[in-house]
């Protein structure tokens, strides 16, 4: 057990103690300037069913985010199991993380990436600072129908992806 005498938890202790909580993996995506822009973000989740409202975090010094912020919507592409290699492109900065992406706008004109699990599209309603990151709340607009619905999730689990089959046994 770790204590702390000040009350002070060091930062590289505390991300490793988060590793054991798995997370799904999303790539929150918007249009600007006419062009598709996205980041991975494992911090998403469903807030309210009615009305229907989800959140995420985002890094305070994404580059990212303060293009799709600007639109006023966003959409949630839940990744599946095989697309490792999307959450690593989206993951970087400084690239073109759309090449060799095959996607399609949603209702509201988002990114909408093929061979996801499912999607939201959403309408920002909130934002709020949260020591370095800041907290999305969104209110889904469309979603994805059921026959869409294919494939597990990809999970991150002590710092590694994942699958559900990994984890059963």
């Amino acid at each position: 057990m770790t204590s702390t005498i000040d009350g002070r938890i060091d930062a590289a202790e505390f991300r490793q103690v988060l590793s054991h909580y798995a997370s799904g993996i999303t790539v929150i995506a918007g249009i600007a300037d006419d062009a598709p822009v996205g980041f991975t973000c494992q911090s998403f989740y469903s807030v309210s069913t009615t009305p229907p409202l989800v959140s995420f975090s985002v890094m305070k010094t994404s580059t990212s985010w303060p293009q799709i912020r600007d639109t006023g919507r966003f959409s949630v592409n839940v990744l599946s199991g095989h697309q490792h290699d999307v959450s690593n492109t989206f993951a970087r900065s400084g690239t073109d993380k759309w090449a060799g992406i095959e996607w399609h706008r949603s209702p509201q004109e988002n990114p909408i990436i093929e061979g996801t699990v499912m999607w939201l599209d959403c309408e920002v309603v909130a934002e709020h600072e949260a020591g370095d990151h800041t907290i999305v709340i969104g209110h889904v607009r469309a979603m994805s129908s059921p026959d869409w619905h294919h494939g597990s999730p990809l999970l991150y689990f002590r710092g590694s992806y994942r699958h559900l089959d990994d984890l059963t046994g």
